[in-house]
């Protein structure tokens, strides 16, 4: 299968399909807007829907086959925001709460993202090991960490309390749910998964289509702050993540995971938290520009990893694990 064909399943799956209609109805003005408490709940859904089905697969997982995986994961925890911290500091010339504040984006994970990439091998017929959401919950946090500290480090907080963000992010309902929800499906195994699939396994696709259809509307706001970005912030939010996608699937793949899985892992890296992350800067860089870090993760590398990316990894996972 070419990747043009893949860009077409892809773009032409209900959830991409959402994610346009909400674009459109935010560009020509419609009053289509979700409650909020649906958004909210549709977010607690799918976060925890995706950590129950984590656990249920660790509770059926070695610590033989799942620990290089989450090594692999880890050490993309601290390359990828060191990383995005000078691309953004050296080459983009931004201030150090900018930079920062990117490196904490970029190195956390976008949930919504995976469970996207898991909806694009299902309907391509790819497996993947169903350990996986444990490595959301494990990329969410680290990066963030990092890129904060590298921020304490350079002197960019001035007067941010990285402490308090710290404390946020791990008191946060995307943390909670991800490793609650984990716990919840290791203790209650396969049975216990069992007698809640019917909500939180043939439910999730179109729980993801509502909220997508919610994001695309969102990610169009963002849409007014891109010529203030400019050109290197443009550039960033799509070149950083395609190398971060190479890194993700070469680790996956040297971490002994399967073609879906190291897809999987690549997505993971390529991705920008919006969820997280925000709230953690928020507190610890509030002279950090919302206007950089949340157009470039929800505003350009959110929709080219939604429509355009999820293509892309799975081939670079095609020709580097070659097809195994």
């Amino acid at each position: 299968m070419t990747i043009l064909e893949l860009m077409q399943i892809n773009l032409l799956s209900p959830m991409v399909l959402a994610f346009a209609l909400g674009i459109i109805a935010t560009l020509v003005h419609s009053d289509l807007k979700l409650p909020d408490e649906l958004y909210t709940t549709l977010s607690i859904y799918l976060l925890l829907a995706i950590g129950l089905k984590g656990g249920v697969a660790l509770a059926e997982t070695s610590l033989a086959v799942f620990w290089a995986p989450a090594l692999a994961t880890l050490i993309l925890g601290v390359i990828i925001p060191l990383m995005a911290y000078t691309v953004a500091r050296r080459l983009g010339k931004l201030s150090i709460a900018d930079s920062a504040a990117l490196a904490a984006h970029y190195g956390s994970v976008s949930a919504v993202t995976f469970a996207a990439s898991q909806t694009f091998l299902d309907t391509i017929g790819i497996k993947f090991e169903g350990f996986m959401p444990a490595l959301v919950a494990i990329l969410e946090v680290p990066a963030i960490v990092i890129a904060l500290l590298i921020a304490q480090m350079a002197g960019g907080q001035q007067g941010g309390d990285w402490k308090a963000a710290v404390r946020e992010l791990l008191t946060s309902k995307s943390i909670l749910l991800l490793i609650g929800g984990m716990v919840i499906g290791w203790l209650a195994g396969p049975r216990g998964g069992k007698e809640v699939a019917p909500l939180f396994v043939d439910l999730f696709k179109g729980a993801l289509t509502f909220f997508l259809l919610e994001l695309g509307m969102v990610a169009a706001r963002r849409f007014r702050d891109l010529p203030t970005a400019g050109l290197f912030l443009l550039g960033f939010a799509i070149i950083m993540p395609i190398i971060n996608g190479i890194l993700g699937v070469s680790l996956g793949h040297l971490a002994g995971l399967s073609l879906g899985g190291s897809t999987i892992l690549g997505v993971l890296a390529a991705s920008a938290s919006y969820i997280a992350a925000p709230a953690a800067v928020r507190i610890a860089l509030p002279q950090a520009n919302p206007g950089f870090y949340l157009t470039a993760a929800l505003g350009i590398t959110f929709p080219f990893n939604l429509a355009i990316g999820l293509p892309i990894y799975y081939t670079l996972a095609t020709w580097i694990t070659g097809g195994a």
